[in-house]
């Protein structure tokens, strides 16, 4: 199976953090499924990084593609198909990375990881 992390769920898995389900934990670990990280949420770890948001053991231009290689994880560009795909999506979440990653679950077709409940009011996949 293929699946997109969502940011929170990247994070959790990499620290540990017991937040994340058991569910969550055995499709990460499985090696068997291919998981992804989506740009935007490198984008939304650098901007909570530097608002003093989240505190990283190193800079998060090493941090993340270091865990990435860790963990086996792949990473998710967005395209110019995944941002234009946002014009479908209700306006049920307001916080814009949230939105790329909805709309790039649903052009891809891969569930998401996430605890978001907003995440589940769109026509996608969640993996609790």
């Amino acid at each position: 199976m293929k699946a997109l992390l969502d940011t929170h769920a990247f994070i959790w898995w990499v620290t540990d953090d017991s937040r994340l389900s058991s569910t969550a934990r055995g499709v990460i670990a499985d090696e068997g499924n291919v998981l992804f990280l989506s740009a935007a949420s490198a984008w939304e770890i650098v901007i909570k990084v530097r608002l003093g948001k989240l505190n990283l053991p190193e800079p998060p231009e090493t941090y993340i593609p270091s865990r990435l290689t860790m963990n086996r994880f792949e990473s998710l560009p967005i395209q110019m198909v995944h941002a234009l795909q946002v014009v479908n999506l209700p306006d049920f979440h307001r916080d814009p990375f949230d939105r790329i990653i909805i709309a790039q679950s649903q052009v891809e077709k891969m569930p998401i990881v996430t605890v978001d409940t907003q995440v589940t009011r769109y026509p996608v996949d969640v993996i609790w």
